[in-house]
């Protein structure tokens, strides 16, 4: 990937952020897009202090507007755009059934995880299919609660559902052209939105704890992934070595769902 951009947005922290250390080594120039400018300054140090290449843009992704933004701020940055990896996510309405859910928590699930997906793809697509040379690669971050229904978590499952249908939709509309868009089907990782989750089922610090060894239990490899392993899932999907995949819903979980698919 050496001289090559990759956009990723969710990058200060989890997945995002391993994704951007990850494209980094693979030579590729990165850059971070998050809310929170002082992760991602700190994201942005690493890669430097690794001898790579970084910049931080900071966008909210549930503002109108911004991802787009956000697409041309790198362009401008970099000249062109290689890979994309949309990755920021909201969990708003987690816990809840979903006669409970409040529509502003329904509005901001959808908004950050399949509109600004759609958006960013939108802006993408049309700069990799504009340059020269042409082409890229497209990753959005869906989730295992997006093959099914699940319990108070009816709002993020239907958001998960849909990124996966906007990515086989895409990469059907544009592999002609170069541009492959395929999706990380993620399980549970070791990141701070998982943390959350665990910290809201359980009520309390112990409650947590067995909320996580419970759903532990249920994973094959027996441990939630660790956000390294996910990103290089990611990596390996934008480079040359996956030049024949597109269309495809990569699923990454550690065997949680196997029986069922």
């Amino acid at each position: 990937m050496n001289g090559r951009v990759a956009l990723a947005t969710g990058g200060t922290s989890g997945i995002g952020r391993a994704a951007c250390l990850e494209f980094a080594r693979a030579g590729a120039r990165v850059i971070v897009s998050g809310r929170d400018g002082r992760r991602g300054d700190e994201v942005v140090r690493a890669i430097r202090g690794d001898g790579g290449e970084a910049e931080f843009i900071r966008a909210d992704l549930a503002r109108q507007g911004e991802a787009e933004g956000l697409v041309q701020e790198a362009v401008d940055l970099r000249g062109r755009l290689d890979y994309a990896f949309n990755n920021a996510a909201a969990t708003a309405g987690v816990g809840r059934l979903t006669v409970d859910l409040e529509e502003p928590e329904f509005d901001e699930v959808m908004m950050v995880n399949t509109k600004a997906a759609w958006l960013l793809m939108k802006h993408e697509i049309r700069q990799m299919l504009g340059q020269t040379p042409s082409g890229g690669s497209i990753v959005n971050t869906a989730s295992v609660n997006g093959l099914g229904g699940v319990p108070e978590g009816s709002a993020y499952a239907a958001s998960k559902a849909a990124v996966i249908a906007l990515t086989k939709s895409a990469a059907l509309e544009y592999g002609r052209h170069g541009v492959r868009v395929n999706a990380l089907v993620a399980g549970g990782f070791d990141t701070p939105m998982l943390h959350g989750v665990f910290e809201r089922a359980g009520g309390t610090p112990e409650g947590a704890t067995a909320v996580r060894q419970a759903y532990e239990r249920q994973i094959r490899v027996t441990r939630v992934g660790d956000p390294i392993e996910a990103a290089r899932t990611v990596v390996w999907l934008c480079s040359e070595a996956a030049s024949y995949a597109t269309g495809h819903s990569m699923v990454v979980d550690g065997g949680l769902t196997s029986p069922y698919r």
